[in-house]
């Protein structure tokens, strides 16, 4: 996976993705989007097939069209699924869905190193070592496979939830490389794709990679988690790419207290610029890794013997890279940066252009011994006489005498001429470019005017020194030499690059990022919030608030709503209506109390029960039904009853569900006729009542 931007799983982020409910290959049910990358975007997706969930990582339409690039990435996801380690992100399947290609993954839910050094950085060196050891145990599995990752870094690092065992896995092996001799060259067709801030200086001159390589980057990843910050930093990618060749990556010590030198010496040691000075590969740099953590854990601040094994030979320190200075880096740098840009941002190095910085590296005078010119042998000595002196004198001696003066003549015009024509065409012809940065554009203009030179003016640029409007750079730069009458071009400062926050209330959580990303913003994470204004899975703020002003790759947290907050219902069954009534109102739930029935134990008035029960949840606006009690069901007591038998009475009463109570009256003669009914006839009273008949 390349997890760039990670979304929370199991929300609706991936609601307006058009790959979102799609089935791929008849067996991948694509569900949220859970990562971006610049080539790549990975899916949470369930397999129909083994009914699992699993991370599909789909390239990005139009890139399948590139069948070379097509090729690439099914190569590349075989190797990657050579590897079968329990801190490698595991590769299930791979397939092309009508032009869509895709890799099936292990889905690993949680988030990543990056979100870690966020919330944790600067750590503890015990801390920062143990999240580094599986990452290196990953890459030295990589290595022994044959493979280099060659894109390590922290986003490409996951860590598991607890509820998943908290697995440390290496993800995104799409950038692998299998090692060949033969083959060191990127897979680009000779172009070098990578994270600026932890690419190897040789990535950068020569564009070729080897297990040192994610050696170098590992070490850079140590640095962030010890210090929280990256070693080298720029306004550019360019610039960044410049030191990571030109500066050594600084002591951990140096930014934060605490730091023992044998870990001083354990990043250093990972990030030597000269290679032949880092561990061959992963797997001897897991070796020093826990040698150090033993350290580490022993509590010991120095080990002589552990920092002589990790200090750096003596040599030469690396000169200045030829052809990569960080003026014109832009002419050897032929390509952009990846969509979503900034520190993450991949570049294109031309293979040509690499292979003439990388045989400019040294370029030193070296001294060659002059050998010296030969030489006729002696003369011999005078004679003892004039007359053998004269017989043995060459005839030509005189003549040559007389060529001597015309030829050095000839010679020095020759080398007047010579050296005019160089003095002229070498410099005569040239004058010096007028230092103009900083003024403003019609100021420059006059001051190369005057000195003779055309003037054009180049795209702006932003920078974070030179104000809007004044002169950032010039090409050729000051005090180059420029022909008389050349053209000098201007490029103009547009100020510090900064953008507002874009308003994304109301916007799905996926909306909200891209709005982001569009404005160079990096997306941080997302918190859930109660509304009842704004519909659950739609963003509530952000944070910063809308309309601040932030530079590019700035975080921004967002809040997002979910839903109405439930309301617990208590049980008012046997309870008031009227009081359950209010309490349900004052928390906005509407309450239907129209139903009334009657009953023998629940007073009227009270609820005899309640749909849905208590102890549910309910939200703002739902409806909760009371079922009232009107009291017990009332029967009048019927009339005809005095005067009448005793049997046909108590008979008449029964059949209304009355019990019968029967006593003599006052003055009882025996007759067996009612003489009174208590209650009274005509009287309403509870079904089930006792009716008292005195009999005379």
């Amino acid at each position: 996976m390349t997890p760039e931007r990670r979304a929370p799983t199991g929300t609706d982020a991936g609601v307006s993705d058009p790959m979102t409910g799609r089935l791929l290959d008849g067996r991948y049910r694509i569900r949220g989007r859970i990562a971006r990358g610049g080539m790549a975007s990975v899916y949470e997706a369930t397999d129909l097939r083994l009914d699992r969930t699993v991370a599909v990582k789909v390239m990005h339409p139009g890139m399948g069209d590139d069948t070379e690039f097509a090729d690439r990435f099914v190569r590349e996801a075989r190797a990657a699924a050579r590897l079968s380690h329990p801190h490698v992100v595991a590769v299930y399947d791979q397939g092309d869905d009508d032009g869509i290609v895709f890799l099936a993954m292990e889905h690993v839910p949680g988030h990543t190193l990056r979100d870690v050094i966020r919330k944790e950085s600067p750590m503890a060196p015990g801390r920062a070592l143990a999240l580094l050891e599986p990452v290196v145990s990953a890459l030295a599995a990589a290595h022994r496979a044959g493979l280099v990752h060659r894109d390590v870094k922290p986003e490409n690092v996951l860590i598991a939830d607890d509820s998943a065992g908290g697995a440390v896995k290496v993800a995104d092996f799409g950038l692998a490389k299998a090692i060949s001799a033969d083959t060191q060259h990127t897979a680009t067709g000779g172009v070098l794709i990578g994270t600026v801030s932890y690419l190897a200086p040789e990535l950068v001159v020569e564009g070729r990679s080897d297990a040192r390589a994610d050696v170098y980057a590992a070490g850079v990843v140590l640095y962030e988690l010890l210090t929280g910050q990256k070693p080298h930093e720029g306004e550019s990618p360019i610039q960044v790419a410049y030191k990571h060749v030109h500066e050594d990556v600084p002591a951990p010590s140096a930014t934060v207290d605490g730091i023992p030198p044998y870990v001083d010496a354990l990043v250093a040691r990972a990030t030597a610029r000269d290679r032949t000075q880092r561990p061959a590969d992963a797997g001897v740099l897991l070796h020093l890794l826990h040698q150090v953590a033993h350290a580490v854990a022993a509590g010991v601040w120095t080990d002589p013997d552990l920092e002589a094994d990790l200090a750096l030979r003596p040599s030469a320190a690396p000169g200045p890279v030829a052809g990569l200075d960080v003026d014109t880096a832009p002419q050897v740098f032929g390509a952009s940066p990846q969509a979503d840009g900034g520190e993450h941002a991949a570049w294109l190095l031309p293979a040509a252009a690499a292979a003439t910085a990388a045989s400019a590296v040294d370029d030193r005078t070296t001294a060659i011994p002059r050998e010296p010119a030969h030489q006729a042998p002696a003369p011999p000595g005078p004679p003892s006489g004039p007359s053998r002196e004269r017989d043995e004198r060459p005839p030509a001696r005189p003549r040559r005498s007389r060529r001597g003066p015309v030829l050095l003549a000839v010679a020095l015009v020759l080398v007047t001429a010579l050296g005019a024509s160089a003095w002229w065409f070498g410099w005569a012809r040239y004058t010096s470019t007028p230092a103009v940065l900083g003024m403003s554009q019609g100021a420059a203009v006059d001051e190369l005017e005057a000195a003779g030179l055309e003037v054009e003016v180049g795209d702006p640029a932003y920078s974070e020194t030179v104000p809007a409007g004044k002169v950032l750079s010039t090409d050729p730069g000051a005090g180059e030499r420029v022909l008389d009458g050349g053209t000098v071009t201007l490029t103009m400062s547009l100020g510090k690059e900064r953008y507002d926050v874009p308003k994304l209330r109301g916007m799905t959580e996926d909306q909200a990022q891209d709005a982001l990303a569009e404005l160079k913003l990096d997306f941080g994470d997302s918190t859930g919030r109660w509304s009842t204004t704004v519909p659950e899975g739609r963003v509530l703020r952000s944070d910063p608030p809308v309309g601040t002003t932030l530079r590019p790759g700035s975080i921004v947290d967002l809040v997002v709503s979910k839903g109405p907050q439930p309301v617990e219902l208590r049980d008012w069954v046997g309870r008031s209506a009227a009081t359950a009534q209010a309490w349900l109102e004052e928390r906005g739930i509407t309450v239907d109390a129209s139903r009334t029935e009657h009953s023998d134990t629940v007073a009227e008035g009270d609820v005899i029960s309640m749909d849905p029960a208590g102890g549910s949840q309910v939200h703002e606006g739902d409806t909760v039904t009371l079922v009232v009690s009107s009291g017990p069901e009332l029967v009048a007591v019927p009339d005809g009853l005095r005067g009448s038998g005793v049997d046909a009475a108590t008979q008449a009463l029964e059949d209304l569900g009355f019990e019968v109570r029967v006593r003599n009256a006052d003055g009882y003669l025996g007759l067996g006729y009612v003489w009174s009914v208590d209650p009274e006839s005509g009287t309403e009273v509870p079904a089930g009542s006792t009716i008292t008949l005195s009999i005379i």
